[in-house]
């Protein structure tokens, strides 16, 4: 069975769209966890290295009780919402060049 020959114009179903997609998603998600990463290996690396620096007092926090107690949730939950931000617009450009897309082929 052969391809109907309107598929081959279809650009948004085509194998380099999704793939091209599929690769700013994977950037996006890579960049998130390697901002996770960074606090998360990042806090015990400065405890170790630096204990001086982390002993500092704070508000009343030693430096790494306020970023492991205090500072650490707003940081994920801002992560989570530049993830969240980042995909839908990824997601709205992709609608958008769909539109356009169907409306050049209409």
């Amino acid at each position: 069975m052969q391809p109907d020959p309107q598929d081959h114009q279809d650009f948004i179903h085509s194998e380099e769209f999704i793939q091209g997609q599929m690769k700013r998603q994977l950037r996006l998600s890579i960049a998130c966890a390697m901002a996770f990463l960074l606090l998360l290996l990042g806090l015990p690396l400065l405890n170790y290295f630096a204990p001086s620096f982390m002993a500092q007092r704070i508000g009343g926090f030693t430096l790494s009780w306020l970023v492991l107690g205090v500072l650490f949730f707003p940081y994920v939950w801002i992560i989570a919402r530049w993830f969240i931000t980042r995909s839908m617009a990824l997601e709205n450009a992709e609608v958008k060049f769909a539109e356009e897309n169907q409306q050049k082929n209409s």
